[in-house]
């Protein structure tokens, strides 16, 4: 059994109102639209491209937890992943799209709004809502799949701008007098043959395959956590990790965890109880709970209370399910 005193547990929680954002993490930072986003890694390596990203907690637990924040009007230029990247919305109104182009298709998200963009497509974000807004992400694997793949107007643009991706994943600002080092090359852009294989996939196929809504899940937790994505769950895949919601009519009871498990309040406060002590979780805290603890969740105070938890599975890191 895993003893944590109270002072432990605190360093595996990362507080809402101490993340450290990143404004140079990636390619597009000086792309007008996309200057002002800010990138937050919490748990994990997370897929930024700059030296400057801090990193909250470094464990490596089979997958990355991370989040964005954005002002209104401002967009995540359009990338791929290998594995998994789930988006839930913690603050804000976000429309997310897909496509080469981005516009293939296109969902709008509100607050406690999750999805799961399927692996292998060009996907981008973007706030349209009226304040700062700041979404949750959940990436496969230790690696999160080795990085992003952006589409090639992403990498021009950038070059226009003063900023060059290198072939080894590593941003360089040219504005800052940075150079590429003797013998490393520009990240090459993907041709034509490989861009034509990407899947372009309809609104109708991802909305109802992808997304799952706040309040069908307040609803669905009513007596038992909602299984959100899992092998049996409303989104089905199988990504490496799982993904559940809790309640205030949903909290399961004291459990040991026998792999890593991190807590993600939604709405509410939840007291997080264990042999050794107590703390209190807050919106947009996130908290690596230590494996082999026996710890029990409760909301700490009346009103809306919803978590999301996410634990390892066995599965390995991956491309999406596919549909069928």
């Amino acid at each position: 059994m895993t003893q944590t005193t109270p002072a432990e547990m605190e360093r595996n929680i990362v507080r809402y109102g101490e993340l450290r954002p990143c404004k140079t993490a990636f390619i597009d930072a000086h792309t007008p639209g996309s200057d002002q986003k800010e990138n937050f890694t919490i748990i994990g390596g997370g897929v930024s491209e700059s030296p400057d990203q801090h990193v909250h907690i470094a464990d490596k637990i089979g997958f990355n937890i991370g989040a964005a924040g954005q002002p209104p009007k401002c967009r995540n230029s359009l990338h791929s992943h290998r594995t998994a990247e789930v988006f839930f919305v913690l603050k804000g109104r976000w429309r997310f799209f897909w496509g080469r182009w981005g516009d293939a298709g296109e969902v709008t998200l509100e607050e406690g709004d999750i999805i799961n963009i399927p692996t292998g497509i060009f996907r981008g974000f973007e706030n349209i809502g009226t304040d700062y807004g700041m979404i949750m992400a959940v990436l496969g694997g230790d690696d999160a799949g080795g990085g992003v793949l952006w589409a090639p107007q992403v990498i021009e643009d950038a070059r226009d701008h003063g900023l060059v991706l290198a072939e080894t994943g590593r941003l360089y600002d040219t504005k800052k007098g940075e150079a590429l080092p003797e013998g490393v090359k520009p990240m090459p852009t993907l041709t034509e043959a490989e861009l034509a294989a990407y899947p372009e996939p309809t609104t109708a196929e991802v909305v109802p395959n992808y997304v799952a809504r706040y309040w069908d899940l307040m609803a669905l937790a009513d007596h038992q956590p909602a299984k959100v994505i899992g092998a049996d769950a409303i989104l089905r895949d199988r990504p490496g990790f799982e993904v559940e919601f809790l309640t205030r009519g949903s909290v399961d009871g004291s459990h040991t965890n026998e792999a890593p498990e991190v807590l993600m309040p939604m709405r509410g406060h939840w007291r997080l109880s264990w042999d050794g002590g107590e703390s209190v979780l807050n919106p947009g805290d996130t908290c690596n709970v230590p494996v082999g603890l026996t710890h029990s969740l409760t909301p700490a105070m009346s009103g809306e209370a919803s978590l999301y938890r996410v634990r390892r599975t066995e599965d390995a890191p991956g491309a999406t399910m596919p549909l069928s």
